[in-house]
């Protein structure tokens, strides 16, 4: 996972200035990670998870 996945959601984020709520971008790891302003990284896992 790099900032680079992010990429695409950070174009929209500034598109939609203070309409943007937040920006997932789902990976296969464990933890839920921030990659900036709004911006995360979460496990697939949490799809199916409580």
């Amino acid at each position: 996972m790099t900032g680079d996945d992010f990429k695409g959601l950070r174009k929209l984020q500034q598109a939609v200035e203070n309409r943007f709520v937040a920006g997932v971008v789902m990976y296969d790891g464990e933890a839920v990670v921030p990659f900036g302003n709004q911006l995360y990284a979460v496990p697939i896992s949490g799809l199916w998870e409580k």
